[in-house]
């Protein structure tokens, strides 16, 4: 699976690396399909309650009802039906290449599992619900697909009698039936949303609202397609004849084809598959994890900053199990944790400061761990023989900053930039490792573990604890966000910074310089993107 999603991951880049410029990072679509997904299903429940208000259940007057909405009540009912048509599309449409994003990064196995796996029956469910909904406009369409997904359903032996007999001739089907369509259609919509609820439950701070200028924009683009092109029946239902010419929505209703040149049979068999392949993938091949967090009781007070910070919700807060005088201790569930290093980066006692053996974090990773990264540092800042000396702290899942290394550029990697303690920059420039250094990781939205890169930009701007002194010079440290795509790019803002490392004076004010088209200042965390 990996060349596939090498190669979707290179499209994910170039296409976010445009969008990152045209609409910036914090409105760039591809960073917020959760959360835009999230945003069409309100407008297909709105819209929805407002239809059914003048929708009749009845066959006889169900079709009609329909056209009243669209025909004579065009201005309001007609954009109501198009907006639950094409919002309903919108949030397939999300849905797909949300899970093709999570696929190409990687992002379903592991500590991912839970996410995807519960993702599944939410396949399942929009599908369903959009089935049902087409059925109950019963004009050509609905009499096609009706007849199909009854003959496709009693394939199963789960009915007593052939459901398909209902749309036999005109005579066989009555309102009950339609009743049963609309509680179907209204019920199937619930549990999508309980499921969605459990898709979410080990994700922290989940983003499911869209920022407004995003969620405004796409509403205005849905709104304007439903003016020029609204959502229009086909001429109605008539179980006497064959429906002969149709437009399908392929979002919905891509398999119904495929059923009529092939058997019911065929279709269960590819749906089975293609769920139980969804399901196991995960799984195979089993997958060799990096090892937990570990938490030094001696050193932890149960301040919870780790348990804040934390993208899985791996560690939680216990009561005190060693006597000493605090009420909570951290406890890390190794199931859930992903090695990522964001705790260590949050405990207030990982201070390169403390020497020898006394360097012992509250929470830290075995490998590696924090101490092994202060001998790094010391290692490679060792090796340097040119000016100004730049010290480059990157990601292992960005550009590989290894290659960036020269005689007077060290580099140092961790599973991720939030692993970072602040207290590693003053370190670093206060005992002259360096005389400058140069923050980069994944791009917004593109973070491996989700929240890195934004506790990174709130820790260094001091809005986050642990938050970077105040006597950091910051006229010596930069930040640049850059796709593993982005190495000449990447190159090109550490060689401008460290050219203004060298025409700095004595003294210097403390602003954080702007490097190359993707580095991004330290800002406010407000509108930090990419929690989705």
């Amino acid at each position: 699976m990996e060349p596939l999603q090498a190669f979707l991951r290179k499209g994910f880049y170039l296409i976010e690396g445009w969008l990152d410029r045209v609409f910036t990072p914090a409105w760039n679509p591809f960073y917020h399909f959760g959360a835009l997904g999230f945003f069409y299903y309100w407008i297909v429940a709105a819209t929805g309650f407002y239809l059914y208000i003048f929708f009749d259940t009845s066959t006889s007057a169900a079709y009609e009802s329909v056209e009243y909405l669209t025909v004579d009540q065009w201005y309001l009912g007609g954009v109501m039906r198009s907006l639950h048509r094409y919002a309903s599309d919108g949030l397939v449409l999300m849905m797909i290449v949300h899970v093709t994003r999570e696929f190409a990064f990687g992002r379903f196995r592991g500590a991912h599992w839970f996410t995807w796996v519960t993702g599944v029956p939410i396949l399942w469910f929009v599908i369903a619900s959009g089935i049902t909904g087409y059925w109950l406009v019963w004009d050509e369409l609905a009499q096609y697909i009706a007849q199909r997904s009854t003959e496709w359903l009693d394939w199963l032996p789960i009915f007593g009698e052939p459901v398909a007999r209902n749309f036999i001739s005109p005579s066989s089907l009555d309102d009950r039936f339609f009743t049963l369509m609309v509680f179907l259609h209204i019920a199937v919509p619930l549990f999508l949303l309980l499921a969605l609820w459990i898709h979410l439950n080990r994700v922290t701070r989940p983003r499911i609202n869209p920022p407004r200028g995003l969620a405004v924009g796409t509403f205005v683009m849905m709104l304007a397609l439903s003016l020029i092109k609204p959502a229009v029946s086909h001429g109605p239902a008539d179980l006497s004849t064959i429906p002969t010419e149709l437009n399908l929505d392929w979002y919905y209703l891509a398999f119904f084809p495929l059923m009529d040149v092939t058997s019911p049979g065929a279709v269960w068999g590819a749906a089975t598959v293609l769920t139980g392949l969804l399901v196991v993938m995960p799984f195979l091949p089993p997958m060799r994890k990096a090892k937990p967090a570990v938490v030094d009781l001696a050193n932890c007070n149960g301040c919870t900053r780790c348990e804040e910070d934390c993208p899985y919700a791996a560690i939680v807060m216990s009561p005190r199990t060693d006597g000493q005088p605090y009420d909570r201790e951290a406890v890390v569930n190794a199931a859930r944790c992903v090695s990522c290093g964001i705790c260590a980066g949050a405990c207030p006692t990982a201070t390169p400061f403390r020497r020898g053996d006394n360097f012992v974090p509250g929470i830290d990773l075995p490998d590696p761990s924090l101490v092994s990264l202060r001998d790094r540092l010391e290692e490679a800042s060792a090796a340097l023989t040119g000016t100004p000396r730049v010290l480059v702290v990157g990601c292992d899942h960005a550009v590989a900053v290894r290659r960036l290394g020269n005689e007077r550029i060290a580099t140092l990697s961790l599973p991720c930039t939030g692993m970072l303690p602040p207290s590693f920059i003053d370190f670093a420039l206060s005992r002259d490792f360096a005389d400058g250094v140069f923050v980069t990781g994944c791009r917004h939205g593109e973070c491996q573990n989700r929240l890195g890169v934004r506790w990174t930009e709130e820790r260094l701007s001091g809005t986050r604890d642990p938050a970077l002194r105040k006597r950091v010079p910051r006229d010596r440290l930069a930040i640049g966000w850059a796709a593993p795509t982005e190495q000449d790019s990447l190159e090109r803002q550490v060689a401008a910074f460290a050219d203004r490392l060298a025409a700095l004076p004595t003294t210097s004010p403390p602003t954080l310089p702007k490097v190359g088209a993707v580095e991004t200042p330290v800002r406010d965390p407000a509108g930090a993107p990419g929690d989705d």
